[in-house]
């Protein structure tokens, strides 16, 4: 499908689910507009009237492409693959491409929101242990299934949506201070995929508003 304009990515550096939609732009070879949402800022920007009418769930990322806003990062990378050229994101085989959701709402639904700052700032001082519990019992559920379903990639030997969504999560995990080494399979697939361009290029250290003091 033709777009006469960018794509406009309203995001946060690490978010992410912003970094899930910037790896899958980088994987299509996608060019967008980022237009900063500062979480911190102003007690959050993504709380301003502004922000809500663009997505009422006050979350990032939102997504302006093809003259319709979407608010979830699994349905702005499934849209680009039914409407973008270029690397498949899903598996033609349909068994294949079951497992590659599976993983990638195992993560998205199942570990990342217990992360999510709404959630950690009702938490208050115990969001340490709360973050490092669900990412620990999560990755304990992802281990296994990777097993089964790893070769290079998550699934088989292309990159697919779910590997979109590992990386982040592992960047996750590292934030707080979870043992990635009891998860040989997830570690093996994590430091594979950073040395991916669209991942190294995409990572929250070297994004237009990453503070300085972090800018690599």
């Amino acid at each position: 499908m033709a777009t006469q304009t960018k794509p406009i990515l309203h995001g946060y550096f690490r978010s992410s689910c912003s970094w899930r939609v910037r790896i899958a732009f980088a994987l299509k070879g996608i060019e967008f507009d980022h237009l900063p949402v500062n979480l911190i800022k102003d007690g959050g920007q993504q709380l301003t009237d502004q922000y809500k009418a663009l997505n009422p769930m006050q979350q990032v990322p939102a997504v302006q492409i093809d003259g319709i806003t979407l608010s979830q990062s699994l349905a702005v990378i499934q849209y680009i693959e039914e409407t973008r050229p270029g690397p498949r994101l899903l598996p033609a085989d349909p068994k294949k491409r079951a497992q590659v959701r599976m993983i990638s709402d195992l993560i998205a639904s199942g570990i990342q929101p217990m992360q999510n700052l709404y959630v950690l700032q009702k938490i208050g001082a115990e969001k340490l242990q709360w973050g490092q519990h669900f990412i620990q019992r999560g990755f304990e559920a992802l281990e296994p299934i990777l097993k089964e379903t790893a070769s290079k990639y998550c699934v088989g030997d292309e990159i697919s949506m779910a590997d979109i969504c590992l990386v982040p999560q592992v960047y996750n995990a590292e934030r707080f201070k979870v043992d990635v080494d009891q998860f040989p399979t997830i570690k093996r697939l994590n430091q594979t995929l950073m040395k991916v361009d669209a991942f190294k290029l995409s990572h929250p250290s070297c994004q237009p508003d990453t503070p300085a003091d972090i800018r690599t």
